[in-house]
């Protein structure tokens, strides 16, 4: 894979995963183990596999912990610098904090610090260039579509719309939490609680969001039953991770 020395991904990982309690009780949702590394160094490892060194993380729920444990990232041979929200911000929240870190970003990766998804990250970028969009979103299609939301888009991939998690059984795209954003994207966050998903996506429609279609290997660890399924997946995971 080519790699990007110069772009920056934000990981968002101050979340507090109460559904995952019940299995994980005292540990940060990214720092659960699967097999004998925890999800978040798989996601810091991808992202150096691919040349991405500049890490911010949006740190909150155990900050503590994720922080001790990453440090300034030289074990990693990335550089981390942390963004800590003192109360619970959402997803877009989060973001916005830590936009002094982005200060002089013209576009920069976000990823959700709770699932994994084999992709090849210069290939979004490049996506997102050509497009010329505010933003450009990964997408995966399932058969099963009743446990997520999904992404509505128009034959050229640009986004029309979401639909909430309604039960239904069907096939579809949902969002895979990996982003690639232009620095205008924090013109449409406000200061404060705000959720990427339900408040800002929906109001930049018309500024253009994109969808790149992946096929690789999707996994998020927000319910019990998913990570116990991530374990059953450790040795997939990590051969994407490491790039093999």
């Amino acid at each position: 894979m080519n790699t990007m020395p110069d772009i920056t991904a934000t990981l968002l990982v101050g979340g507090m995963g109460t559904r995952l309690r019940s299995v994980v009780p005292a540990t940060p949702k990214p720092l659960a183990s699967v097999g004998n590394r925890s999800l978040l160094e798989l996601l810091v490892r991808q992202l150096r596999c691919q040349g991405i060194r500049r890490l911010v993380m949006c740190s909150g729920y155990l900050a503590d912990q994720i922080e001790s444990t990453f440090g300034d990232g030289r074990a990693w041979d990335v550089a981390i610098e942390y963004s800590r929200e003192q109360q619970p911000l959402g997803t877009a929240g989060a973001l916005k904090l830590a936009q002094r870190h982005l200060q002089k970003a013209d576009e920069f990766l976000v990823m959700n610090g709770d699932s994994f998804l084999e992709i090849d990250f210069n290939q979004l970028v490049r996506f997102h260039r050509e497009r010329n969009g505010l933003a450009s979103m990964a997408v995966v299609p399932v058969a099963d579509t009743g446990r997520y939301g999904t992404v509505r888009v128009d034959p050229a991939g640009r986004v029309v719309g979401f639909t909430e998690k309604t039960g239904a059984h069907g096939p579809g795209l949902i969002n895979a939490g990996v982003y690639v954003f232009s620095h205008a994207i924090f013109e449409h966050i406000p200061e404060g609680p705000a959720s990427l998903e339900k408040d800002v996506f929906p109001i930049v429609l018309e500024r253009g969001i994109y969808t790149l279609e992946q096929h690789g290997m999707f996994i998020d660890i927000g319910t019990p039953e998913d990570y116990a399924r991530a374990q059953v997946l450790c040795d997939r995971l990590c051969d994407a991770a490491f790039g093999r």
